[in-house]
């Protein structure tokens, strides 16, 4: 059996943006997008940098945003106040035939 060498780390790969999604409290007196926006541009130093980083702002269910994101930022607006928590954004596929139960489907 033949043994596979390590593959090399990619530096830049691991400081690049990725999607992340930013749990934060509810905003008092301030519309959500424009809290999201606030709280990146702490982050990011401006309010454009901020505007193309977000990708959506939750309303609804949870009150938080998604959006491109390095570690290093990841870090930094873990630390702002009202922001909860900050997970890296997964994609979920559903196999087919099977329903969430995990029962067969006929």
């Amino acid at each position: 059996m033949a043994e596979t060498a390590p593959k090399p780390v990619d530096s830049s790969a691991s400081s690049a943006p990725a999607v992340h999604i930013v749990y934060t409290e509810r905003p008092q007196g301030e519309e959500p997008e424009a809290y999201h926006i606030r709280t990146l541009t702490a982050v990011l130093g401006s309010e454009e940098a901020a505007k193309e980083a977000l990708l959506y702002s939750y309303k609804t269910a949870a009150s938080g945003f998604s959006a491109k994101l390095t570690p290093e930022q990841v870090a930094e607006i873990s630390k702002q106040p009202g922001v909860l928590q900050v997970v890296p954004s997964r994609k979920l596929e559903l196999h087919s035939g099977v329903s969430v139960s995990g029962a067969r489907l006929h």
